[in-house]
């Protein structure tokens, strides 16, 4: 049955008690107003039995207690002993019968029809016992009266009913609603064994079917994706355990997740034992771990003893970001992410540590056994200029001022060398002292003055001299200045202009050369200070050893500086370098 129609049959039942219950009392007042005869005692009594079993009926209890039990079968013996009126007898035998059928019968569909027959036979006893009341002209005004109480347990029934009706009837809409409310709820905490049985054939039981194939469906594809899920658990674990790099895993709950063997090896630590261990725990008794989860260093290389010897190893650390659903006040879910942790990995440098110092010791013994013989190589040079040893035509000067730059050339590369080296053994030796910026530039100036003056560049100086003081080494810091105005002079063109401006900016001093050159591609800015990186160019300027700028951000560094770099296509470059003030 649809529950439209559970409905309309409901509210039609309340109309029919009220209809009922009314005709009943304009029934009985009508006809008291119409009759006056004395209520006969024996049928008043026929009356009070009957009201005491309908009493019995009306609580509703099924099958009856023992307490109302008795109470019915004492006030049926009352009435089987006070038979007064015509047909009572055989009205009070189906009473018994329908009574012994009602206690004797655990069948539900025979209980109901056996309460419908005994208000029916009640009904039907008090009927006769009421018209002989009403035909009792005697007793015309008793029977008044108990026409008003009969209308006052009629009222009273009615409000009974009704209330009844109004308390439990929603229930039949809002109970389902709150098992499927509560069904969904189990649902949205993965439990796939919810099921929801409704056998009222309405709209509820087909909602429900559907529900539970859902969440069949459900259950079906968890289980398969666990499967799934253990099988790439395990597939993965091996692939930790085998990974030549040492692994640690941690949870968002800073709880050791996993850890491959040799990173247990590394740390000296029990693979097993510390799996789901709190990691501030074991940091204050680990010292390589506390490096590991919490480095001082920014460039993260930690030396380890290991295997014998000691050891270089590169830490990576990686925060793992999940999807995140979670339940908000039991209301929609919202999909966002969340971290799950940290992987952290150290990766054996020790090799490539080790070829990178073979590189820088070769380095420094090839620049420093090349530093000779070149300087040999310009004094001879001098001394083939000088007219005593000979004269030479055109054509020998030309070659000698060739030798004479490329030996210049060779010389400036082998000194960069050997700084570079200094710097990545870090030997690199500077001598502080409190300078002025104002000499810093007058240094850097007077070392390409020549050069300006030939290619008739205007070199524009913005420096204040009451800028305060810098500590740093004043050769090697000019140096730099050098350095950024020897390419700025490469790249402009004859008669432009230069700007050096040097100001004071947030408890540093900054010095800048500004070119108007051609620019320099953003994609190629990133690795200007990189070792041995040349911008391409398009043949009409010389490119360097690319080293120069590498070597300057090493001094400037060391200086505890910036340096760094702006440009546009076009637009020219500007390099920079900053040093802190004192004073």
């Amino acid at each position: 049955m649809k529950i439209k129609t559970k409905l309309r049959f409901g509210f039609g039942f309340l109309f029919l008690i009220v209809l009922a219950f009314g005709l009943i009392a304009l029934f009985y007042l009508n006809e008291l107003s119409n009759k006056s005869k004395v209520i006969l005692k024996d049928n008043y009594k026929s009356v009070k039995y009957v009201a005491e079993m309908r009493n019995v009926l009306d609580e509703g209890i099924f099958p009856l207690g023992k307490q109302a039990a008795n109470t019915f079968e004492k006030n049926m013996a009352y009435e089987g002993n006070n038979i007064t009126e015509p047909g009572e007898k055989a009205a009070f035998d189906q009473l018994k019968n329908a009574y012994n059928t009602l206690q004797s019968s655990k069948s539900e569909t025979i209980q109901v029809n056996s309460i419908k027959s005994l208000r029916a036979i009640l009904h039907h006893i008090e009927q006769l016992n009421l018209t002989a009341i009403y035909n009792k002209n005697t007793l015309a005004n008793e029977a008044a009266g108990r026409a008003n109480l009969y209308i006052m347990i009629a009222a009273t029934l009615s409000f009974i009913i009704l209330f009844t009706f109004i308390v439990n009837f929603p229930g039949f809409v809002a109970n389902p609603l709150a098992e499927f409310s509560s069904a969904i709820r189990q649902i949205s905490k993965k439990n796939y064994k919810q099921r929801l049985r409704f056998d009222n054939n309405d709209e509820f039981t087909e909602l429900a079917e559907s529900f539970n194939g859902m969440v069949s469906k459900l259950n079906e594809w968890e289980n398969s994706n666990l499967s799934k899920i253990k099988s790439e658990k395990s597939r993965i674990e091996a692939i930790i355990a085998q990974m030549q790099d040492a692994i640690i895993g941690v949870n968002e709950k800073g709880e050791i997740l996993f850890l491959n063997q040799l990173a247990a090896k590394l740390m000296n630590l029990d693979e097993q034992k510390v799996i789901g261990e709190d990691v501030a725990g074991l940091i204050n008794k680990n010292e390589l771990l506390k490096r590991i989860i919490k480095p001082e260093k920014a460039d993260k290389m930690l030396k380890i003893y290991a295997d014998d010897r000691e050891s270089y190893f590169q830490l990576e650390s990686r925060e793992i970001i999940i999807p995140n659903y979670e339940d908000i006040d039991e209301q929609a879910l919202i999909s966002s992410t969340k971290s799950a942790g940290n992987v952290y990995v150290l990766k054996n440098i020790t090799q490539f540590k080790e070829l990178d110092e073979a590189k820088t010791n070769f380095i420094a013994t090839v620049s420093h056994e090349l530093k000779t013989p070149l300087s040999s190589i310009k004094m001879s040079l001098k001394l083939l200029k000088d007219d005593r040893v000979g004269k030479m035509n055109e054509e020998q000067q030309e070659l000698i001022e060739n030798i004479k730059d490329d030996s210049d050339r060779l010389l400036k590369i082998t000194s960069e060398l050997l700084d570079l080296s200094q710097a990545e053994t870090g030997n690199l030796k500077l001598n502080f002292s409190v300078a002025s910026p104002v000499e810093i530039v007058r240094y850097a100036f007077e070392a390409v003055k020549f050069q300006v003056e030939q290619k008739s560049i205007a070199l524009q100086i913005n420096c204040d001299e009451k800028l305060p003081n810098v500590n740093a080494d004043i050769q090697k810091t000019a140096w730099v200045m050098v350095n950024f105005l020897s390419n700025a002079l490469r790249y402009s063109a004859e008669k432009s202009t230069i700007i050096i401006d040097v100001f004071q900016k947030d408890g540093f001093v900054e010095f800048a050369v500004k070119d108007f050159g051609k620019g320099i591609e953003e994609k190629y800015q990133k690795r200007l200070f990189d070792r041995y990186f040349q911008v391409p160019t398009d043949g009409q300027n010389k490119s360097g050893s690319g080293l120069g700028l590498a070597i300057s951000k090493d001094f400037i560094e060391a200086e505890q500086g910036k340096i760094g770099v702006s440009s546009a296509l076009g637009e020219g470059s500007r390099f920079y370098f900053k040093l802190p003030a004192i004073g």
